[in-house]
């Protein structure tokens, strides 16, 4: 039977030493097996085959068949690893918290205890006319983060 922990420990020899990481291993009913794997700066085609090929040298079709694929993340999913918090430093993300509302804002620190984002809000500002533009660095605890998402944007940058 293939089990999740026999994959991931392949993975995990032959990405040793390399700047990868393992997102995600799923191993579904009928020997689906199903990577996600990232990077501390990018992933490569070239990465997936690499750790595919290994995969298939350890584990014998012979014995038991099985369906790989090994892929870097979607852009239109979650953050599920510290370390891709950690890697997309710098990004604006956009945080579902637990209580289902969401804030939007660069992020700016990641650790197990929380994340830190730079918001952006027009507020009423004591003693000046209309709404402003305030800035303010938020600590969102890991506890109440639901989901984080790459904000995707196609606006120029000024």
């Amino acid at each position: 039977m293939i089990t999740k922990e026999r994959v991931t420990s392949l993975i995990l020899d032959k990405i040793a030493g390399s700047n990868l990481f393992i997102v995600e291993v799923n191993v579904r009913p009928g020997n689906v097996v199903d990577v996600t794997l990232d990077a501390d700066t990018n992933v490569t085609i070239e990465d997936c085959t690499e750790v595919h090929r290994h995969i298939l040298r350890e584990m014998d079709r012979e014995v038991e068949d099985y369906s790989l694929e090994i892929s870097s993340p979607d852009l239109t999913k979650p953050l599920k690893v510290m370390r891709q918090f950690t890697k997309n430093i710098g990004r604006t993300v956009t945080v579902k918290k637990q209580d289902k509302t969401k804030m939007e804002g660069l992020l700016l620190a990641a650790d197990e205890n929380g994340l830190v984002l730079k918001t952006a809000q027009k507020e009423e500002v004591p003693g000046k006319k209309g709404k402003k533009l305030v800035e303010r660095e938020v600590l969102i605890p890991m506890g109440e983060v639901a989901e984080t998402k790459i904000l995707i944007s196609f606006k120029a940058q000024d």
